[in-house]
């Protein structure tokens, strides 16, 4: 320990002696560590962290294998009963479906909440109790029930003032009124990736008479494995539920039972690959700076080497020379280390700022005792990687060789030379790896950005309503109040168009239903085609912009006592009318929340354009709309074309209107309908940024090592530079000598390089967007950049070279 203690100190006085070079290698390690540490917080939160429940391992999401609706993931309510009552290899088994309603208390603005409606198996499943009262039980999950609601603990302390007497209590959430039975505890969130869980509801209350509908394909449904049960037996055991129902049910669809993935895989799952490549850039990003860090202390070695030398000659043995030089690198990198968690601090808070809101759990991320464990391990690593190969370098020492090769003090041998370029020639290559990474993403996001949605969006916003039930309870005062909403804002000034929609094109959600068409032979249940459903008024496709390509679009006639009518999409029309004109057609819309199976024939009256619905990068689909006068609903989204110099102040114009025709009306964020398209795709946004800036950081360290190590060769070849012009070598001769000897080890790494992208980059794939892992054109201009940047580098020490003075070069020492 005192020999240690004694070369610490040691070390830390070198150090403070080289304060330039000190503060050159911690910067770059600082850079490199904190990076990583703040990329590892992420992926430690999101990935390899266990959900928040007992024994997590047990938790499965039992998903719909297939179903009339072809939506893999939806169950319907009767389903999830035969389920949960014909399983013998699942513990507890709970259907939900997130939420959202408006908590009325007192006077008070109405504030939105978000939670979800579960079966009351879900406390048991996942083993929460509440902290003040309980949980809900069975009898009190059926459709009859009255009302009753366990909010969260937040919610509790905001709203409430941590109340224990809260239980018990009548609160209005929405339209209606429920009891508070419970409080869930501190932090609990359900479904694992919501952002907060302010509230459960029983599930039956909230679905009503949907409960008995086969048909109404929307829930999720979440389990618990009995012990030493896999997710394979039973998701076999599903198989034979769902044969067993098919042939109990046969026309109500094709159901082949369950598909189970563990709940963290179905929680995490979609954004693992973004996330372990943002990883592996920033690794390389670490690497790279290792690699500087490394020649730097290269450099040193040979300006200490005569140092080095008097310590041998003085009986200091290989190991001790070793050990001096490792507790100095990892002296710096502790240094580095330590600035590097700093400089996490301030970028995991800048990471989940700019982040994209649909990565989950993501709230959770910090530097806790987990990330500070990796970061110390790293450090470590760290300064055993950059400082060995220089360390051994240093003390191969001996001074007979040492004569006979330089014979000046700042001369080093060959094998210090070679290995500085094979640490150029890494950097380079690693380089190069993040550039065509960073390039493909960048690529692929422009395309992405280029993608026409199928109606212009600039200076359209939009808003959603939901109609109170309890106010509103029938189709006839649902249009008669949307209808009047309407009219107040068309009135506005600088409104040229109002409509309603639901669902929004890029508003996070769809609706899809099975239809039959007119004069052909019904199919089995398993093969009616679907498409996508959407209810329109009036105006939508001129408010939108959506192109009119056959027929008409829907008007005032088309009211509720009007013939039924319906348009299609070209994508609808070439999947189910190809070589014939749609128009004048009729078909049959199968609505999943009915009864009624055979619904009267609707005749298409018109075509349009196709809509990227459901995100710039998910190919159009068919889609059918229907006015929203022939079949109202409760909620439906407001969009709105203004001119120019209104949009940015309409926002407050139209609350007032809305509240105009019912002042008790909640109207959510207006927002532009360009900003849902950014968002969609904002964590490709994210993803390209991200990795330009970690690519970008590569090339200048890259480039700064490239010039460190021509700059100190040039240093190192001063004399022999010196002769060769009193010998007649002009100065584009110089030019030349020192540009090949960097272009080589430039070549060298660009070689190494495209090598390694061409292995690397296909793990890129479910990522991109119209361009290949291996796009040459991307390939090319990323190397034909580094290449460019590095000429730069080695032309400044390189012209440097050609201004020596030959009488000065051949007194040089």
């Amino acid at each position: 320990m005192g020999t240690f203690l004694q070369d610490l100190r040691y070390g830390a006085r070198m150090l403070w002696k080289s304060r330039g070079f000190t503060l050159v290698a911690v910067a770059a390690l600082a850079l490199g560590i904190g990076a990583t540490t703040a990329i590892f917080s992420v992926v430690n939160a999101v990935l390899l962290r266990p959900l928040p429940y007992p024994e997590p391992e047990r938790l499965v999401m039992a998903w719909g294998y297939k179903d009339v609706l072809a939506h893999s993931a939806s169950v319907s309510y009767a389903d999830f009963a035969d389920w949960r009552d014909q399983t013998q290899t699942l513990e507890h088994v709970a259907a939900y479906q997130s939420s959202g309603t408006l908590l009325r208390q007192n006077d008070a603005e109405p504030e939105p909440i978000s939670g979800a409606n579960v079966a009351a198996d879900l406390f048991p499943l996942l083993r929460v109790q509440p902290v003040v009262g309980r949980a809900f039980t069975r009898a009190e999950d059926q459709a009859a029930a009255a009302p009753v609601v366990v909010i969260g603990y937040a919610l509790w302390q905001r709203r409430f003032n941590a109340d224990p007497h809260v239980v018990g209590q009548q609160i209005r959430l929405g339209s209606t009124s429920a009891t508070v039975v419970g409080v869930l505890p501190e932090g609990f969130r359900f479904p694992a990736a919501a952002r907060r869980t302010e509230f459960l509801r029983p599930l039956a209350q909230a679905l009503g008479e949907a409960t008995k509908r086969r048909s109404a394909y929307n829930l999720r449904v979440v389990a618990r494995l009995k012990p030493g049960v896999t997710p394979a037996q039973a998701e076999a055991e599903m198989r034979a539920v769902g044969a067993r129902l098919e042939q109990q049910y046969p026309d109500e669809g094709f159901r082949l039972g369950a598909r189970m993935l563990t709940l963290h895989e179905a929680t995490v799952g979609r954004v693992r690959t973004s996330l372990l490549v943002l990883l592996g850039a920033v690794g390389l990003v670490l690497l790279i700076a290792c690699a500087n860090v490394a020649n730097l202390l290269l450099a040193r070695a040979a300006a200490r080497y005569r140092e080095m030398a008097i310590r041998v000659a003085l009986g200091a043995s290989r190991l001790r020379v070793v050990r001096q030089l490792l507790t100095e690198s990892l002296l710096l990198a502790v240094l580095g280390g330590t600035g590097g968690v700093l400089l996490a601090l301030w970028g995991v808070d800048l990471l989940i700022a700019a982040s994209p809101l649909d990565i989950p759990r993501l709230k959770d991320t910090g530097l806790d005792a987990g990330v500070l464990a990796f970061t110390a391990g790293v450090t470590l690593l760290t300064g055993i990687v950059f400082g060995l190969a220089p360390a051994l370098q240093a003390s191969r020492v001996e001074l007979h060789e040492t004569l006979k090769e330089g014979g000046r003090s700042a001369t080093e041998g060959k094998g210090r030379h070679r290995l500085r370029g094979l640490l150029v020639v890494a950097e380079v290559a690693l380089s190069l790896v993040l550039l065509v990474g960073a390039g493909l993403l960048a690529r692929s996001f422009a395309r992405l950005s280029e993608v026409n949605p199928g109606f212009d969006p600039q200076n359209v916003l939009t808003t959603g309503i939901s109609l109170a039930k309890a106010k509103y309870p029938g189709a006839a005062e649902q249009r008669v109040a949307f209808d009047e909403i309407l009219g107040r804002v068309r009135a506005l000034p600088g409104v040229e168009s109002a409509a309603f929609i639901y669902p929004l094109p890029f508003g996070g959600s769809s609706t899809a239903n099975t239809f039959l068409i007119a004069g052909r032979t019904t199919p089995r249940p398993e093969d009616k085609p679907s498409s996508n459903y959407r209810l329109v008024s009036a105006d939508y496709f001129k408010t939108l912009a959506v192109p009119l390509r056959r027929g008409r679009a829907f008007d005032n006639h088309d009211a509720a006592n009007a013939p039924l009518v319906v348009i299609v999409n070209e994508s609808f029309a070439r999947r189910f009318f190809a070589g014939a004109d749609p128009v004048g057609q009729h078909i049959v819309i199968e609505r999943g929340d009915s009864d009624e199976v055979q619904q009267p024939e609707r005749e298409i009256v018109g075509v349009v354009g196709d809509v990227h619905s459901e995100g710039l990068d998910v190919a159009a689909g068919p889609e059918f709309y229907v006015p929203y006068s022939q079949a109202p609903e409760a909620y439906m989204d407001l969009v709105v074309r203004t001119s120019a110099a209104n949009a940015a102040g309409m926002g407050t114009a139209l609350r007032d209107a809305i509240r105009q025709v019912d002042r008790e009306q909640y109207v959510p964020a207006v927002e532009p309908v360009t900003q849902l398209i950014a968002d969609s795709f904002a964590r490709r946004r994210f993803d390209a940024l991200l990795t330009g800036l970690f690519a970008a950081v590569a090339l200048l360290l890259a480039s700064l090592g490239i010039f460190g190590v021509t700059a100190y060769t040039v240093t190192q070849r001063t004399h022999e530079i010196g002769v060769r012009m009193a010998l007649g070598a002009q100065r584009g001769d110089v030019l030349r000598l020192v540009l090949g000897q960097g272009l080589r080890l430039v070549l060298c790494g660009l070689a190494l390089g495209l090598a390694a992208s061409l292995a690397l980059t296909r793990v890129l794939a479910d990522l991109l967007y119209g361009v290949t892992p291996t796009d040459p054109l991307t390939f090319a201009a990323v190397a034909l950049l580094l290449t460019f940047v590095a000429l730069l580098a080695c032309y400044l020490p390189a012209r440097k070279a050609t201004k020596v003075d030959p009488m000065v070069a051949l007194r040089y020492e």
